[in-house]
């Protein structure tokens, strides 16, 4: 017993470095502007020492060039605005959430969630709840809020722990954040920052936000299995019988799903039947304008062009939906609620603006190219190539995402040494956004410096103050972390060893 409580005050104190360390940053603004500012002090350097490499592709010399410099100075100013504005997240983001912001804001997000694990058996409780859990990044972080407390009503109302619902809810939102079946903002985001880095190596090369969906898809099924297991057979043993306190109460309207709620779903679902059937009659005859030369799908323009596909596809359900439930009155409503959707981008839209002018500064002294170049000569001279190497990136990811929460943040950060390194070894672009994505994913739930961590906490408290704690809640989550990490881990390892492609266009080698 003594033991126990001493491993457990060591992790309470390590959780307790990672959240001391983590508050020293600063706002992921200033700590890009102190970037952008390390980057021209070392294009200075790095300039008047010649630092310089051959280009990978074309053996042209590739020299540092200074910011710090009469000609630095004038490119920083000239394109002050254009680097903002050819970000091309920035685009992708915003047209994705035009179309998932109005099925949020009208209630079909939160209504199709509650009608998923509502209406799932007893038996398959546990796998709806990281069913949904997982593929609840439709709606951003939505999910973050709705899942946890609604899985600890639905195990509290089956005579179940419902601090462990709790916990399940959190670690499949979180944990498994990256995975989904269908091709979401986060697919958007992360392919245009992965393109911005890998046309450092070749220009013109284009990165669809599909480009991860096969791993994905595989990812969401095997994660829901996983956590069932999990759950039933370390937390709840772990976590053992729940004792409400007298007098607690669930208030059930909370977690109920009304009439009129449910034929908007259903009538939703129906219009996504015939909008994807469209689409697929669409792309059946060879001469489609939407296939590529030859008759192709992979490539094809309408995998280039999924994003406005997939924005018309959230546009018409949260219409069919907000309708039927009279969430949408009249033609105005539309257009309103999209503005409220985009409201909430506005913290987005200022840190891009400075992340943008530090991926372009990366890229205009050549940095990228000089850090990618050198570690790649390096991993090859020590030989750990191949996946040691992609492993490694991950790990990396996930200690940077105990300390930076941001995930648009941290992959701007990483994508300009990462991508250039995998292509100049011979691996593509998008499997190194993958081996990002799974690190980055993982560790979500059990940084206190996630944005939705004290929220969770106060989850925990409706059940029972004692445990609301962070030792605790770290205790109970602990485990979807290592089991999500290693079961990611050998995923990859298949991946790569059978050579799959990791979705449409999408593979491991370039």
């Amino acid at each position: 017993m003594t033991e126990q409580v001493e491993k457990k005050t060591l992790f309470t104190r390590f959780l307790g470095v990672v959240e001391r360390s983590g508050n020293k940053l600063p706002h992921p603004f200033i700590l890009f502007v102190i970037l952008c500012i390390v980057v021209i002090g070392i294009s200075l350097v790095t300039n008047m020492m010649g630092v310089s490499v051959n280009h990978p592709i074309t053996g042209e010399v590739i020299e540092a060039q200074n910011l710090f410099s009469a000609e630095g100075a004038r490119w920083m100013v000239l394109n002050l605005m254009s680097n903002f504005t050819g970000f091309a997240p920035l685009g992708l983001v915003l047209t994705m959430v035009l179309g998932i912001g109005l099925a949020e804001k009208v209630g079909f997000m939160s209504a199709f969630m509650k009608k998923v694990m509502l209406g799932a058996p007893e038996k398959l409780l546990l796998m709806s709840v990281f069913f949904i859990g997982i593929i609840g990044n439709i709606a951003s972080d939505a999910a973050i809020i709705i899942v946890p407390p609604l899985a600890g009503a639905l195990f509290y109302g089956t005579k179940r722990n419902p601090l462990v619902g709790v916990a399940a809810g959190y670690a499949a939102a979180c944990a498994g954040f990256t995975a989904n079946i269908v091709i979401a903002g986060t697919d958007a985001l992360l392919a245009g920052i992965t393109q911005e880095a890998a046309q450092s190596i070749q220009p013109g090369i284009e990165i669809s936000p599909a480009v991860n969906y096969y791993f994905m898809i595989v990812s969401t099924l095997v994660l829901t299995v996983v956590g069932a297991y999990v759950t039933k057979k370390f937390v709840e043993p772990q976590a053992g019988e729940y004792i409400p306190k007298e007098g607690f109460a669930i208030n059930e309207e909370e977690f109920t799903v009304s009439d009129i709620e449910s034929k908007g779903v259903i009538r939703a679902g129906i219009a996504s039947l015939i909008y994807w059937g469209l689409i697929v009659a669409m792309l059946i005859p060879q001469n489609s304008p939407f296939r590529g030369e030859g008759g192709t799908i992979v490539p094809s323009p309408f995998l280039s062009g999924i994003v406005p596909f997939i924005l018309f596809w959230f546009i018409i359900v949260g219409i069919v939906y907000g309708v039927t439930v009279g969430t949408i009155k009249n033609s105005g409503d539309v257009p309103r609620y999209m503005t409220k959707a985009m409201e909430g981008m506005a913290g987005y839209i200022v840190l891009v603006f400075i992340i943008a002018q530090f991926v372009q500064y990366f890229n205009w002294t050549n940095l990228g190219m000089i850090l990618a170049v050198s570690s790649a000569d390096v991993i090859d001279a020590l030989g750990v190539s191949g996946l040691p190497m992609v492993i490694g990136v991950l790990l990396v990811s996930t200690v940077v995402n105990l300390f930076i929460g941001s995930g648009s943040a941290k992959w701007a950060l990483l994508s300009p040494v990462f991508v250039p390194m995998f292509m100049v070894l011979g691996y593509s672009p998008e499997y190194a956004q993958l081996a990002y994505r799974i690190g980055d994913s993982v560790t979500n739930a059990i940084t206190p410096l996630f944005p939705y961590f004290p929220i969770v906490l106060g989850f925990f408290a409706k059940y029972d103050e004692s445990k609301a704690k962070i030792g605790t809640v770290m205790a109970m989550i602990m485990p979807y972390t290592l089991a999500f990490g290693v079961v990611w881990m050998i995923m990859l390892a298949i991946w790569h060893f059978i050579g799959l492609p990791l979705g449409p266009g999408g593979n491991i080698l370039l």
